[in-house]
């Protein structure tokens, strides 16, 4: 049977969700796996995981359950091991870097922000900054629209300075943020975002970093900017005990995603 977990923590926490429900139909009943210092909370894998609403919220009720008597290191949607073996010779091999993370990630939380343009905000944007865009723009309006051969090259200019545009946001939506977090976890691209970054902050700080947000809002009107949080800290985990199973594809989502 392998082994489907939901965190790490010290083996002296003091509020471990032993024997609620976990992930599955029925729910399989949620344990601790100890080695030396450190503690996994994991139950059995049902077979056949897909992230699900019921089994993603799950998982959440368990981190949520753990989480409220100490730091636990989450482990994303889907984290599956072997079997308890593998999961306290994980703990055992690597016991250094867990006790470190937990020190480090104690009263911390993860937003992630995630940003993109506003279409015509930023057309304005490229318009205003790039006189080469401007003149053939003008050029083509005067012409009637211009021939089909100068529409395509406006079209790719205007399409070239947006993109070269998205990297510049991004670096400036995260000199904006930065400052209000102790550290910062850049996310996979997607399509449709400019920026996808996960930020660590003090439980404490949580109002400044909201507030550097909606300073980026003002300073960056162009840009859309969603935030999603608080949220515990996926992003500042790795590496786990388990990998995400092959069944649980795209549910890694119920981390910072």
């Amino acid at each position: 049977m392998s082994t489907y977990v939901y965190g790490i923590t010290a083996s002296t926490h003091p509020s471990l969700p032993e024997g609620m429900g976990g992930v599955g139909d029925p729910p399989r009943p949620v344990r601790i796996l100890r080695e030396g210092e450190l503690a996994a909370v994991v139950s059995d894998a049902p077979e056949g995981l897909r992230p699900k609403r019921k089994d993603l919220l799950a998982h959440q009720n368990v981190l949520s359950e753990a989480g409220a008597g100490g730091c636990v290191l989450p482990m994303r949607f889907g984290s599956v091991a072997p079997d308890d073996q593998a999961v306290t010779g994980v703990l055992a091999e690597r016991a250094e870097h867990y006790r470190e993370r937990l020190r480090v990630l104690d009263g911390r939380v993860e937003y992630n922000v995630k940003a993109n343009h506003v279409e015509e905000a930023v057309l304005h944007h490229v318009m205003a900054e790039n006189a080469e865009i401007r003149a053939l723009a003008e050029a083509n309006r005067k012409a009637g629209g211009g021939s089909y051969e100068d529409k395509i090259r406006l079209g790719e200019m205007v399409a070239g300075a947006v993109k070269a545009r998205e990297a510049e946001d991004a670096a400036a939506l995260r000199r904006v943020l930065e400052p209000a977090a102790e550290a910062v976890s850049t996310g996979p691209e997607s399509t449709g975002w400019l920026a996808n970054v996960s930020f660590l902050v003090d439980r404490g700080s949580a109002e400044r970093f909201l507030a550097a947000v909606e300073q980026a809002r003002k300073d960056l009107p162009h840009l859309e900017v969603r935030v999603n949080g608080p949220l515990p800290p996926y992003s500042f985990v790795d590496p786990g005990p388990a990998e995400p199973a092959a069944t649980a594809a795209g549910g890694a989502g119920t981390g910072a995603g």
